[in-house]
């Protein structure tokens, strides 16, 4: 008995689907065990000694290596170039994350996430009071990289003091000095005069997600193979055997 094309495309069409939906699946798995492992890197590198100021990264190559780590360092805040990252939330409640850079030496800086303040909810311009005290400071920190990006609905939203995200060569270029290419979490201060929390979360680790997003592909291809098996080769056969 001859097999006609159609019944190849359906098969091949089968194969296709099926392969498709186990790679999604083991991709899932990957992206779990990548979590995991960022969630033990973070956890591991905190309970480090702090590393020291000459140890800060100066390149982006070599972030990774150090990501995580505790560092101090000294310096002095440019205060009048202190930036409010927008729709960074907190324990769910809505505010801004104040960066300012930190020179720490002639022509190098590095730009520090100094806290979490809440939003006004009556005024949405109002930014909360953070002022950075003048002089050398020494500062506790985590090595973090650049901030995070948030959607930016309009140009207006990188200008001024509140902005949703920030462009590294911009922002060196903004401040006229070169800036390091990650950002710091402060942690502890001498001086710490401010309201700011330093709440500071640690990475996301719903690895339970992405596994159960393999389960669901895994079990679709599953179904796939079973439903093709059944209609192209044992519900034909048991009929061909009726009669």
């Amino acid at each position: 008995m001859s097999v006609r094309p159609a019944s190849w495309l359906v098969w091949l069409g089968v194969l296709v689907a099926m392969a498709a939906t186990a790679r999604l699946g083991v991709w899932q798995l990957d992206r779990a065990a990548q979590k995991a492992a960022i969630s033990q890197a973070w956890h591991a590198r905190a309970q480090l000694e702090p590393l020291l100021a000459a140890q800060l990264p100066r390149e982006a190559a070599d972030l990774a290596a150090a990501l995580h780590r505790r560092i101090v360092v000294e310096g002095r805040w440019l205060a009048r170039h202190t930036l409010y990252l927008d729709n960074r939330t907190q324990h769910g409640a809505a505010g801004f994350i104040v960066a300012t850079p930190l020179l720490i030496a002639p022509g190098d800086a590095v730009l520090v996430q100094r806290g979490w303040a809440p939003r006004d909810a009556a005024d949405r311009t109002r930014v909360p009071a953070a002022a950075a005290p003048e002089g050398l400071v020494h500062i506790e920190a985590r090595i973090a990289g650049w901030p995070s990006p948030r959607l930016a609905l309009s140009s207006a939203a990188e200008q001024g003091p509140i902005r949703q995200n920030l462009n590294p060569a911009e922002l060196a270029r903004e401040v006229g000095t070169a800036l390091r290419p990650l950002s710091l979490l402060q942690l502890s201060a001498p001086d710490l005069s401010d309201a700011l929390q330093r709440d500071w979360p640690a990475p996301v680790q719903d690895v339970w997600k992405n596994q159960g997003y393999a389960l669901q592909w895994f079990a679709l291809c599953a179904l796939i193979a079973g439903l093709a098996v059944w209609y192209g080769w044992i519900s034909p056969r048991r009929r061909g055997q009726g009669r």
